[in-house]
């Protein structure tokens, strides 16, 4: 199977009008589409959609390490972390890091969903990797 790369990201929500406050607020995101159970934003060039499901249990979200993380410039680091704390995020510790791993920022949205801002690559985890985890099996790429 070839994959072109990802269409979209779709998110259960509870409250659609609060989700689409908090995408704007914490992505910048854009809103495309805006309906009674859905919103479709662009987040520079990425798809995301809401939808609203009301009867969807979101307790055992927050026992999961499943997350999204997108790259951040790490001069940037400091800046958005600031940005995300004067908006109230949930903003969630990580595990800690060897400095050559780069820096990451974990939150939730209004539902639960984590994300990550990360600074540094694939191409540098791996290396990284590759100098510090003499357990892993690396394959070529």
């Amino acid at each position: 199977m070839k994959l072109n790369g990802i269409n979209h990201i779709t998110f259960s929500v509870s409250n659609l009008e609060k989700s689409i406050k908090f995408y704007q607020d914490v992505f910048e995101a854009k809103i495309l589409v805006k309906g009674n159970k859905l919103a479709y934003f662009d987040i520079n060039g990425l798809w995301i959609a809401l939808n609203v499901e009301k009867n969807v249990s979101r307790n055992e979200i927050y026992d999961s390490y499943t997350h999204i993380s997108f790259s951040i410039d790490n001069k940037e680091y400091d800046h958005i972390l600031t940005k995300l704390k004067s908006f109230n995020v949930d903003i969630v510790e990580g595990r800690q890091r060897h400095i050559e791993e780069g820096k990451s920022i974990y939150f939730r949205d209004l539902d639960g969903h984590l994300f990550e801002l990360h600074t540094k690559s694939r191409k540098d985890r791996i290396e990284f990797y590759k100098k510090y985890r003499k357990d892993l099996k690396f394959y070529s790429t």
